[in-house]
């Protein structure tokens, strides 16, 4: 006879069940270049706000670079925002994303890539590599224009 440990016990009882249903594919938008990410994100985001605070978005993708989605991921202050790696690829598991581009603004206005946005970047695509996990873009936005490390060949 085999004692059922208290471990056992609570951990018998639970079950965790996941739901996926991806959009429909002729309803996805398609992003081809830096361009079209901007475009896209921008039909979703407050623009208002992009000169008030720096937020973080991440833009989760197909294996054919369709969107699934766009969260907002993390806000911060006119000084900075700090990402929650954590949560990024919470999302990208759970959306079951093949790729990613992360993107947040300047509310300066300057779109000169920081040696933080750079640091930043890079821890990013190391747990991008790790889960398999394609790091397409990085961008910074203001309210009159855009930067891409992949156009700028900082990626």
């Amino acid at each position: 006879m085999n004692p059922i440990l208290p471990s056992t016990e609570l951990l018998g009882s639970s079950q965790i069940e996941i739901h996926y249903r991806r959009p429909s594919f002729q309803d996805m938008y398609h992003i081809t270049c830096a361009e079209d990410a901007n475009r896209i994100l921008r039909l979703y985001i407050n623009t208002k706000q992009l000169d008030l605070i720096e937020c973080f978005w991440l833009v989760l993708l197909t294996n054919s670079n369709r969107v699934l989605g766009i969260s907002e991921v993390a806000r911060g202050t006119t000084l900075g925002v700090q990402p929650n790696p954590k949560y990024i690829f919470q999302l990208a598991l759970l959306a079951n994303a093949s790729a990613i581009i992360i993107v947040h603004n300047h509310p300066s206005g300057n779109l000169s890539i920081s040696k933080s946005d750079v640091r930043e970047t890079e821890k990013i695509q190391k747990l991008a590599k790790l889960m398999d996990i394609t790091l397409l873009d990085h961008i910074i936005i203001s309210s009159e224009s855009f930067v891409s490390f992949a156009q700028e060949r900082k990626l």
